[in-house]
């Protein structure tokens, strides 16, 4: 069954939950490299709404876990996704508190400049990837994720 535009079109939305994670990581890979900037644009409405509401990643998420993911009448494609965005984005938070331990211990030098670009090229393979997915209508299948989220699901 062919899955309709409007749900590839919210299944490409989602995964800007994680790139929009993932985008402080790259402020010296955009110091070096301006044109990659552009690759941030989508996920802005994302950040605003983490930035301005109180605990607005928090609310976001819950939002989407339970409007969206728990809720039988979503469609099944759209509920996939969007946990497997949310899983994705639990792991990129857990990176950058690892991150900000790491960071603190060690200072900003050469390697963490590269590990931070490496984080940012890594997540925005991912969500080239799953977007293009998306848009061709099919569900994206990162190994280990994917099999939690059809477990979950």
């Amino acid at each position: 069954m062919a899955i309709p535009y409007w749900q590839r079109f919210i299944g490409l939305i989602i995964y800007m939950l994680p790139w929009s994670d993932a985008i402080p990581f790259g402020r010296n890979l955009f110091i070096e490299f301006p044109l990659l900037q552009w690759l941030t644009i989508p996920a802005i409405p994302l950040i605003i709404v983490r930035q301005y509401i109180p605990f607005g990643g928090l609310l976001l998420f819950f939002i989407l876990f339970l409007a969206v993911i728990r809720n039988p009448n979503m469609p099944y494609f759209i509920r996939f996704n969007t946990l497997q965005a949310l899983l994705i984005d639990i792991g990129m938070i857990l990176i950058t508190y690892a991150c900000e331990i790491f960071f603190k211990a060690i200072g900003d030098g050469l390697t963490i400049r590269t590990l931070s670009s490496t984080i940012v090229i890594t997540m925005l393979t991912i969500i080239i990837f799953a977007t293009s997915q998306c848009l061709q209508g099919k569900e994206p299948d990162l190994p280990g994720i994917s099999e939690a989220v059809k477990m979950q699901l």
